[in-house]
């Protein structure tokens, strides 16, 4: 391998290092919200809570989003992308008796993630043609409230990312020397 795609590959898995030790964002409560005290949305489950609110799907990700994607180290951006899943995934994820009609996550690659669950009853067609009796919106605290958000937050050791990071340098170095064989080798064709 030629001495510059050995410091390239060198740079990558330094810049790759760098961005894994950086410290992780930290996640702010949601405003204008009140934050949920029922059982299941406090210290029951470690990296659970939940709000109820009356902003939309778009604002309360668009509000993570925002918060999610710098690290408090020099405001450096972290790469992140936003996932859409099926709202029944946050039965499996989150808690098996978790109602809601939207289910997204925000993605620091090898880093971790934040899952956002969403119910607002107004919205989920299935919940109201199934109830008998369906509520539309949530009143707690002597507030009337359209929606209920939940989080969970889950991070990577830090010793796994670096193993797993430094497992893809190698076997992506490796692909490099084998790539270049290929090409090199003597039944290549000669012009």
């Amino acid at each position: 391998m030629k001495k510059w795609v050995k410091i390239i590959i060198a740079v990558i898995y330094l810049l790759g290092i760098f961005y894994l030790v950086l410290p992780e964002p930290v996640i702010p409560n949601l405003t204008p919200a009140l934050k949920s005290t029922e059982p299941g949305d406090t210290v029951q489950m470690p990296g659970v809570w939940a709000y109820y609110t009356d902003l939309s799907r778009e604002e309360v990700v668009a509000f993570y989003q925002q918060a999610f994607a710098k690290s408090p180290f020099l405001k450096i951006p972290l790469i992140n992308y936003r996932l859409n899943h099926p709202p029944e995934y946050a039965r499996e994820t989150i808690i098996d008796t978790l109602k809601n009609n939207f289910y997204e996550e925000l993605v620091h690659p090898l880093r971790g993630s934040l899952f956002i669950s969403g119910w607002v009853p107004k919205e989920d067609q299935v919940y109201l043609a199934k109830a008998k009796k369906p509520i539309t919106e949530f009143e707690v605290e002597g507030q009337v409230f359209q929606g209920k958000m939940t989080l969970y937050h889950v991070t990577s050791p830090l010793w796994a990312s670096l193993l797993i990071w430094t497992g893809i340098v190698t076997l992506g170095s490796i692909l490099i020397i084998a790539f270049k064989n290929v090409f090199n080798s003597p039944w290549k064709p000669k012009k």
